[in-house]
This record gives structure tokens, sequence and C-alpha cells, in this order.
């Protein structure tokens, strides 16, 4: 599976020391110059700028040869969505209720910070639960009983499993 990332997820797996798992999950990850642009600015977490000061093999930094002009997204999400475009992606790593509404009516699909930890707990590349309690510790903002709800499932699946 051949996915486009944004910034935002690339940033908090980073910062949860879970990035680990996109490879394990999608065959190809590909990012825009663009998002590897925002990750490395000063305002990033320094955690996160020494990560992409120095990238792992298996993400690709890929120009896109079109360009989505649109006012209300950054230029990394519509860099991001166009790449997805032009790569044939099968999915694009977004959070941001803007660019993952744009992403959706060009019909990409999607896949938030939040699904990417489901997939890879479901997997048993990581536990859900640590990965929450440290994604929590960050700024990354979903409401307290979404984040339950997940807990909460997790919890169910890993019982019947188990």
């Amino acid at each position: 599976m051949k996915v486009v990332t944004d910034a935002s997820p690339l940033n908090y797996l980073v910062l949860i020391d879970a990035e680990h798992v996109l490879p394990e999950l999608f065959r190809e990850v590909l990012v825009p110059p663009e998002v590897v642009q925002e990750l490395g600015h000063p305002r990033t977490p320094a955690k996160v700028c020494a990560w992409i000061s120095t990238p792992p093999p298996w993400l690709r930094a890929t120009l896109s040869s079109r360009g989505l002009p649109d006012e209300k997204l950054s230029p990394g999400e519509s860099a991001a969505i166009a790449l997805a475009i032009d790569a044939g992606a099968d999915a694009l790593l977004i959070d941001e209720r803007d660019g993952t509404g744009a992403a959706r009516r060009l019909g990409i699909n999607t896949v938030g910070t939040l699904a990417v930890l489901v997939i890879a707990a479901e997997k048993g590349l990581l536990s859900l639960e640590r990965a929450i309690a440290a994604l929590r510790a960050t700024s990354f903002r979903a409401t307290p009983s979404l984040l339950n709800a997940l807990l909460a499932l997790d919890k169910q699946r890993s019982t019947h499993s188990g």
C-alpha cells in the first residue's frame, strides 16, 4: 500500500516514538518537499526537526507535478493532496479538518494519526494505551471521549483475541 503523508501525522508519530509503524503498515511512504520543510521549521519540536534532518530510508521525498490552490490549506496540505493524486496513493495520512475534507472531495482515502495507531495496535506493533498516553502529553487535539472509546475498543479486541 502506497501512502502520502502530511506533516501532522509524522510530527505526532515521531513525538511519541511510533513512527516505526509506518514502514510496517505501508509499503511506500511518500512526502512532498513542502511537508519536509514544515517539519524542519524552527517552531517544530526539536525532536521532529532532528528526525526529519536525516529521514529514514523508508520515507521518500517526492515532488508533485501539479499544484492544488486552496487558500484554506497550508502549502504542505496542498502539496500532500496533489502528490497523493499524482502518485495514485492508496491513502493520504492527514489530520487537519480542511485538508481531510478537500482530499475526500477529490476521492482520496484519508487516514488520521489515531487510525494509524489503532491499526498498528491491531497488528501488534505497539500498545495503543501507551501511544495514547504519550499523545495526550503533546499538543494533539482529540476529545477525551474519543480517546477513551478507542482505548475501550482496543481493550475489548485484545480480550477477545487473547
